[in-house]
């Protein structure tokens, strides 16, 4: 599952991620490149949509 999709599917996470500087954003695309499956990707937006900061995502 990509990106997009998994942020389609968490509207809280959609809306953080549309919150972010675009520097942020670029930065948090990065780190889903090292994301390989399903089950991470997801789990990855589930954390976006927290309250965590882009620097406490990393996987």
């Amino acid at each position: 599952m990509g990106f997009g999709m998994a942020l389609s599917q968490d509207l809280s996470a959609m809306e953080r991620f549309s919150s972010l500087s675009p520097d942020q954003q670029r930065d948090l695309i990065e780190q889903t490149h090292r994301i390989t499956s399903r089950a991470e990707m997801k789990a990855f937006v589930r954390r976006l949509g927290g309250d965590l900061t882009p620097q406490d995502l990393a996987p």
